[in-house]
């Protein structure tokens, strides 16, 4: 190891070089992280000398990472997730932070009365949600950037460990009067679960049918209504505009779906974390949880 490699590999200058990488450039992290380009140049120059190569090369008017610098970050997500996943671990739980990390329709439709609940009893958590693709927020996972994760089932390698799952159907819902074989399916964006599930039930019915990416789930909702096609969704979602008619529930072979919601974390999860999944069975939450 270089002998001055870890003297320059603090957590500041970690997070400066991630800041330029997500940024593309050093006027972006400057913003971002409201300091000066010449101190964001300084510390990135500093990484370069203690690792010997060199992390960015210039790229029109920005600049791009080097081969070097996309693996450098990949660890260094991880270095920068596990300092703040230990410092939470170390703090009293009740005055510490938690993470969550979420797929956009749980943190719209499943999350907000647990963290409600959630709030109500420690109020002196930090508390942050970041909504991400499933793809992702897996990824992010995997880099200890998050403590928790609502989602569909954790993909194997992902180092995330279930504690509870939830009941959760997709079923195909359109406006009264279309043919789902000969509608548009309405998709959600690339990475989105329920986008690869969508997918994978028409290449299994060998049904090619056109498709449109809308991106949310609240767009291809959005679309249906208007009747533009179908889409697979979240039932519980829908449940209110199908029971008002405006949308209906088309019987599609293979469907509903069975995807329940999992709660996962890492096989060590920290104090405030612990304390977040003993809420799952709070009375006031709308529906039961089953820990794993």
């Amino acid at each position: 190891m270089t002998p001055d490699l870890p003297a320059a590999l603090t957590w500041g200058r970690l997070q400066t070089f991630l800041a330029v990488y997500d940024a593309g450039s050093v006027r972006g992290a400057a913003e971002a992280l409201v300091v000066t380009p010449p101190a964001i140049s300084a510390a990135v120059s500093a990484l370069e000398g203690a690792l010997g190569t060199a992390l960015f090369t210039k790229s029109g008017r920005g600049i791009t990472a080097t081969e070097s610098g996309h693996t450098f970050a990949t660890y260094a997500r991880s270095l920068v997730g596990l300092l703040g996943e230990a410092a939470a671990a170390v703090r009293d739980a009740e005055r510490g932070r938690l993470r969550i990390g979420a797929v956009a329709t749980a943190s719209e439709y499943v999350l907000p009365p647990m963290i409600a609940s959630f709030v109500a009893a420690y109020p002196l958590v930090e508390l942050s949600l970041s909504v991400l693709p499933r793809d992702e927020l897996f990824a992010a996972a995997s880099h200890h950037e998050v403590d928790l994760v609502v989602a569909g089932r954790p993909p194997h390698g992902s180092g995330l460990r279930t504690r509870a799952t939830r009941e959760n159907r997709l079923v195909v819902v359109g406006r009264p009067g279309l043919t789902p074989l000969s509608s548009t399916w309405l998709l959600t964006g690339q990475g989105s679960g329920t986008r690869t599930t969508t997918l994978d039930l028409l290449a299994s019915l060998e049904w090619t049918p056109p498709v449109l990416t809308l991106g949310t789930s609240g767009a291809a909702i959005a679309a249906a209504r208007e009747g533009l096609g179908v889409t697979l969704v979240h039932e519980r979602v829908v449940a209110e505009l199908v029971a008002a008619g405006a949308l209906v529930e088309y019987d599609v072979p293979g469907t509903p779906l069975d995807r329940p919601w999992h709660l996962c974390t890492s096989d060590a999860p920290s104090p405030v974390a612990r304390l977040f999944l003993a809420q799952v069975d709070a009375p006031r939450l709308p529906q039961p949880w089953t820990t794993s």
